[in-house]
């Protein structure tokens, strides 16, 4: 075996998904014994069998990728608890491994995966969901750029034919319930990551206080960032309605009919409505110019 065998062999087995109660996997894939192939490349000590070695890689190679989807998602860690929520991440990165060079990409795909998984908390899935897709919300707010906003000149030449243009930073989420709230006090009482110790040891595990208690409700949240910060703002719906349409790049006025066409406002208070949504946006530096998706 030369050195690169020995590398892609190490690797292999040290990134191999552990078993459901965390233990290094005593097969392979294809049935091999990972005993054998474990001891053709790595020698026992006087205190730890070939295999006994490897586990503690293979272990804290899992752990830390573990925590650092944890450092992403701690309020849905806090609500489901460490045992499941650590059980949910193993199963989800087994079918969504790493495939980028930087740790930020891994909680990606976890939303989008937890919808068609409701056997972590059945009850519960829709206040889940809800929270983990808020929690990816605030990553891309917080990542994604911000390009210059459109300026008074340019809202002066803004026709219903016209197509206005959202942040890359801004998110805009339908929720069932206002985990807003919760994912606030979550955040607020998290302290710094740990990073070094989710390196070398089992991962930390957080003492959150008592969570509010959430009631099915509809939500409306328009996720944005402002001065370095991200911000969780509720819209109404219709102002859900016409951001979501500007942001699929449906013109103005088509926007607006789709914001409002069920609305049982007179005429009078959808056009107050509108030059709310637009001070709002505008202010906030919402609308800008076009750029690449």
């Amino acid at each position: 075996m030369n050195l690169l065998d020995l590398q892609r062999r190490m690797a292999e087995d040290v990134m191999r998904p552990l078993t459901s109660d965390f233990q290094m996997q005593p097969t392979t894939s294809d049935g091999s014994s990972t005993h054998e192939l474990v001891a053709g490349y790595i020698k026992p000590n006087d205190r730890l069998n070939s295999f006994e070695r490897l586990e503690i890689y293979n272990r804290q190679y899992w752990f830390r990728v573990i925590g650092a989807v944890a450092e992403d998602y701690p309020a849905l860690n806090a609500v489901l608890g460490d045992k499941i929520f650590d059980r949910l991440v193993l199963a989800y990165l087994r079918e969504n491994p790493s495939t980028s060079f930087t740790l930020r990409n891994l909680g990606s795909m976890l939303p989008q995966w937890l919808g068609a998984h409701s056997e972590f908390s059945p009850r519960r899935h829709d206040l889940i969901l809800d929270v983990a897709r808020l929690e990816w919300a605030y990553v891309e707010s917080f990542d994604r750029a911000t390009v210059p906003p459109l300026t008074a000149d340019d809202f002066g030449t803004v026709a219903g034919e016209s197509r206005i243009f959202l942040q890359p930073h801004l998110q805009l989420l339908d929720l069932n319930y206002p985990v807003d709230e919760l994912v606030l006090a979550v955040h607020q009482e998290a302290g710094p990551s740990d990073i070094m110790s989710n390196a070398v040891s089992e991962r930390k595990h957080s003492d959150i206080a008592r969570l509010p208690k959430m009631r099915r409700s509809p939500v409306y949240l328009a996720v944005h960032r402002f001065q370095n910060s991200v911000y969780y703002r509720r819209i109404d719906y219709e102002a859900f309605l016409l951001l979501s349409a500007l942001q699929k790049c449906i013109p103005l006025g088509a926007a607006l009919e789709t914001a409002f066409s069920k609305s049982a406002l007179t005429a009078d208070h959808q056009a107050v409505m509108i030059q709310q949504y637009f001070s709002h946006a505008a202010e906030l530096g919402w609308f800008c110019k076009q750029h690449d998706h």
